[in-house]
């Protein structure tokens, strides 16, 4: 997975890698892209790093 993260003009861009649709672990929809979690990025806020955890699905 390759995440990029960056605010630009006061707005979050995150860019992440698309994945093959795969069954979500309750089986009702495909992951598409995922950070399996919460992760720490580079960018911040109040020099504070931006905690993120993103899913992204479609459903079959």
């Amino acid at each position: 997975m390759t995440l990029k993260v960056e605010i630009k003009d006061n707005k979050l861009f995150i860019e992440i890698d698309l994945e093959k649709p795969t069954p979500s672990s309750s089986g009702k929809t495909l992951v598409v892209a995922s950070t399996h979690g919460n992760i720490v990025t580079t960018a911040k806020v109040d020099d504070k790093p931006i905690t993120l955890g993103l899913n992204a699905y479609i459903k079959p």
